[in-house]
């Protein structure tokens, strides 16, 4: 009977002891689930994450937009009294033509007052330049590319006026400078048509 008794004892006594780590053990796991996200937590996350990379992609691209470069402009010399555009040459050498109607100029890479297109960023660019004549000389100009001879619009004629057109595909880095140039002993003409451009824009960029 008394065995029995104090092993009785003993078990309450090993209950007694081990009832305290047990609910240590249980409050540390209930902390440390408490402090767990949940996976609704973390979704929220996610997609709040992903708005805003989204949005930052759209800003990135407008930024871009607005920095591409893109230029188109017509020649716009100042009226004479009698209400034409009329000529501009010939002169013995090479000069930068300005064209001062600037119809688009995205990013303002292009300068009307001195005829330049600047690249804002290293890429691949496109020209396009026309020119019309009167006739009577001819009609020519060049793109240059910082002072490199690229290609030339030119044209001689035999009767009536003349026009001339070209175009070129170049790798820029930015701070490049495009221009046409008129040719010389030639001689171009525009009036209220417009028949005398130089546009661009950036392709891509590297």
């Amino acid at each position: 009977m008394e065995i029995m008794v104090f092993f009785s004892l003993l078990l309450l006594a090993c209950s007694v002891s081990t009832n305290p780590i047990d609910a240590d053990i249980e409050n540390h796991n209930q902390q440390i689930s408490n402090q767990q996200p949940s996976l609704q937590d973390i979704h929220a996350v996610l997609r709040e994450l992903t708005a805003s990379l989204t949005e930052q992609k759209v800003e990135i691209g407008n930024l871009r937009q607005e920095k591409q470069g893109t230029v188109s402009c017509q020649l716009g010399k100042k009226v004479k009294m009698n209400g034409a555009y009329g000529d501009t040459g010939p002169f013995p050498t090479q000069i930068t033509l300005v064209f001062k109607r600037a119809v688009t100029n995205i990013g303002n890479a292009y300068n009307p007052h001195t005829g330049i297109f600047t690249a804002p960023v290293r890429g691949v660019y496109h020209f396009d330049w026309s020119l019309y004549g009167d006739g009577n000389l001819a009609a020519g100009g060049v793109l240059f590319r910082n002072g490199e001879h690229i290609f030339i619009a030119y044209e001689y004629p035999t009767s009536g006026y003349v026009s001339a057109s070209n175009a070129a595909s170049l790798l820029l880095q930015a701070g490049d400078q495009v221009s046409v140039r008129l040719y010389p002993n030639s001689r171009i003409h525009d009036s209220e048509n417009h028949h005398t451009t130089f546009s661009g824009h950036l392709i891509f960029t590297m």
